[in-house]
């Protein structure tokens, strides 16, 4: 049965061509609004809700565990429909501005070796509708969510037009209304994708986990540098620059003595010359059992991320460095997928 949340008012009439267009409008706005069932939706008459209830359903997927940490984060496990499970995360900030991150993939098929959802493998993309519910079902729980960023379990540029869809609903003025200005989409580095979202869109901000520009290292860290090396990457960046006249975040996850020489700020730096960017350094969060060349994963100690960002702020780069949240409940950047995903 089709889920209507991932479907804009247009889209709703398309699929039931007996509702006048008013009416898919009201039903776009009560799922905005939070409504979960027909029932809650009062103004359509309750012949309409029961023969929308044999058609259709509003949400296909369903919360199957909440965990909340002390810093504020909220991790939920979202059930689909096939019995996949995924997760989406709340984040909290300093000045408490809330930013969701969305799932675009039950699994990952890109196999990062210091990413927990890398080591599920790929079940399946995720259709718009559950996507979407991610949003809705966080938002539920902190009506003023100012963020969203596409960071979750998956590769969302292996889902475009999902991908697409679900931010064409998330930014509908007469739901959601998100600017799409505050939805970035985190990619590992595919190519063609990048080129496709600079042509066609969906025209929000681009982030590429990069974590190093030593091509070598990368393609061990990150297999998908076999297939879209360094340089095809940045071709694409500045082809995407050139289109969308956007500033990109570089993500640099830090690894205790691997990523953090001196050989690898001047890598980086080599790379990001001529693009506009922001180096967002990531201090890798531990995940058991993850291993490099025979060696177990460690965190980078403070002083060594410190210096890493220091080299690159003294070559002229916009450095930031991401904050710890969600550690205590798996719930931080790199560690989603303490679930099955089958």
């Amino acid at each position: 049965m089709i889920s209507l949340s991932g479907l804009c008012p247009e889209q709703i009439v398309t699929s039931f061509p007996f509702l006048p267009g008013f009416r898919a409008k009201q039903i776009f706005k009560w799922i905005a609004k939070g409504a979960v069932s027909f029932d809650e939706m009062t103004d359509l008459s309750l012949d309409l809700r029961k023969d929308l209830k044999n058609r259709c359903t509003v949400y296909s997927s369903a919360v199957s565990q909440k965990l909340e940490d002390e810093d504020g984060t909220i991790k939920l496990q979202l059930r689909l429909k096939d019995g996949s499970e995924i997760e989406a995360v709340l984040l909290s900030d300093a000045e408490n501005r809330r930013t969701a991150c969305l799932s675009t993939q039950a699994g990952c098929p890109m196999a990062c070796a210091f990413c927990k959802t890398g080591t599920l493998g790929f079940h399946r993309n995720l259709d718009a509708s559950e996507i979407v519910e991610q949003f809705l079902y966080l938002k539920s729980l902190h009506k003023d969510i100012s963020n969203i960023v596409i960071m979750g379990m998956g590769e969302p540029l292996l889902n475009m037009e999902e991908l697409h869809q679900a931010v064409s609903v998330i930014c509908h003025p007469l739901g959601l209304g998100l600017s799409r200005r505050r939805i970035t989409v985190s990619t590992s580095g595919i190519v063609d994708g990048i080129r496709k979202m600079a042509e066609h869109g969906p025209e929000i901000r681009l982030a590429v986990s990069i974590t190093t520009a030593d091509e070598e290292l990368r393609s061990k860290l990150m297999p998908v540098n076999k297939s879209n090396p360094l340089p095809l990457l940045k071709e694409a960046l500045l082809y995407y620059q050139k289109k969308q006249e956007k500033r990109i975040t570089l993500e640099a996850v830090l690894l205790g003595g691997i990523n953090t020489r001196q050989q690898d700020a001047d890598a980086l730096v080599s790379f990001a010359k001529g693009i506009d960017c922001v180096i967002n350094l990531i201090p890798w969060n531990t995940v058991d059992g993850l291993s490099f060349e025979g060696k177990r994963l460690i965190e980078p100690k403070n002083l060594e991320v410190d210096n890493f960002l220091t080299q690159l702020e003294r070559r002229g780069l916009n450095v930031t460095k991401r904050s710890r949240k969600g550690r205590h409940i798996s719930g931080a950047c790199g560690q989603l997928g303490s679930i099955n995903t089958v």
